[in-house]
């Protein structure tokens, strides 16, 4: 019996790999097809590993084999993967932006986002010109913060291409994705499409010139995290955390993440918040509710800077709650804590700049690490 080659790729032209569009022949996935009498031996060539793939192309292959050329065709597959290398992801600075510092915390409710608020305005005040991208997809609440919930950013146009145009509030400019929600809505995202949202309002935004760009980061060590530091060369980052042995610990692997090789963001310090409570009517009085100097003595271990501690102090919360931080409270005791802590901040970035190279942005080699994108 003599088998027709010609036969066999019209035959093998009726079968689609899944995912990738094309027939088999058209994709290349058919490598080379080789008859010896009865015999058809072909070379097939995937590039994905999923066995069912494989095995799904395998037995199509010598269905139509079978249907279309000859019942009696002794069939041999060689199948081979080869999974294309991804192109390199590298991240790009923002033109305009001096420093890019992460505001990060291992455990949520610790008052990341009330910290970060209150930097910005201190800074600010300082006479910074300073921006917040709210990068905590899943709880935004930079809009409330900063009383700006009904306000939507305005499209602007630069350079020929369509801008989004931050959204001011006391001298401070804001994007969020709280901006396109409505407060009662739920993100309901997967983590490449919460990245792909976030990376606009990083790029696609008109943020002019700014000394700082504070981000506003999700709890955690997770995808949102490895998005920023893919896109983007963060001068470093300042981890927010209670006294409390629970936060501590997630404070800690938070801390581990951002200094690890594979990521290698300098960690400009920690913040120890809601360190103590003193009562109005007894001023003098410390209550440790949470614990004493626990973020203190985890700075000492982990021989990172200790910017400073703020106390439990209602109007922090209230100021929050009403869009207005508590900063801002002109002769307050949050206004000198607060201005010590940014001082601080300030400080360690000027150390940082003048003591390290840049950072790199990070590229994602395999699903199992990172490793630092070599310029």
């Amino acid at each position: 019996m003599k088998l027709d080659k010609t036969a066999i790729l019209k035959a093998l032209e009726t079968i689609t790999i899944a995912g990738e569009g094309k027939n088999m022949v058209e994709s290349g996935a058919i490598a080379n097809v080789v008859t010896f009498g009865d015999e058809i031996i072909i070379d097939l060539l995937l590039h994905t590993p999923a066995m069912h793939i494989k095995k799904r192309a395998e037995d199509d292959i010598k269905k139509v084999i079978s249907e279309l050329v000859s019942p009696e065709a002794k069939i041999k597959i060689n199948s081979k993967v080869e999974i294309p290398d991804k192109p390199e992801i590298k991240g790009k600075n923002i033109p305009g932006i001096k420093n890019i510092v992460a505001v990060a915390s291992g455990k949520g409710g610790v008052g990341k986002s009330t910290i970060t608020a209150n930097l910005a305005v201190t800074l600010a005040k300082m006479g910074f010109s300073v921006g917040i991208l709210d990068a905590d997809i899943y709880g935004p609440s930079m809009p409330i913060m900063f009383d700006v919930e009904s306000e939507k950013p305005i499209s602007v146009t630069v350079n020929g291409k369509s801008k989004m145009k931050p959204v001011e509030s006391y001298e401070v400019k804001i994007l969020s994705i709280g901006f396109f929600t409505s407060p009662s809505q739920a993100v309901i995202w997967r983590g490449p499409m919460a990245s792909k949202a976030l990376n606009q309002m990083i790029f696609d935004a008109d943020w002019g010139e700014l000394d700082f760009l504070l981000l506003d980061l999700p709890p955690g060590t997770g995808d949102i995290h490895l998005s920023i530091v893919q896109s983007l060369p963060i001068t470093g980052v300042v981890v927010v955390s209670t006294p409390q042995a629970v936060a501590l610990a997630d404070a800690k692997k938070g801390v581990s993440m951002f200094m690890s090789d594979a990521i290698n963001v300098p960690v400009l310090g920690i913040i120890e918040n809601m360190a103590y409570f003193t009562p109005e009517e007894l001023p003098n009085n410390k209550y440790y509710i949470f614990g004493k100097e626990g973020a203190k003595n985890l700075s000492e271990d982990l021989a990172v800077p200790f910017l400073g501690e703020v106390p439990i102090v209602q109007s922090i919360r209230e100021a929050g709650d009403y869009g207005r931080p508590a900063a801002l409270q002109t002769g307050s005791i949050i206004e000198t804590v607060f201005e010590e802590i940014t001082r601080n901040v300030v400080q360690e970035v000027v150390n940082r700049n003048k003591n390290l190279p840049a950072t790199e942005a990070v590229k994602i080699t395999t699903m199992a690490g990172c490793s630092a994108v070599k310029k």
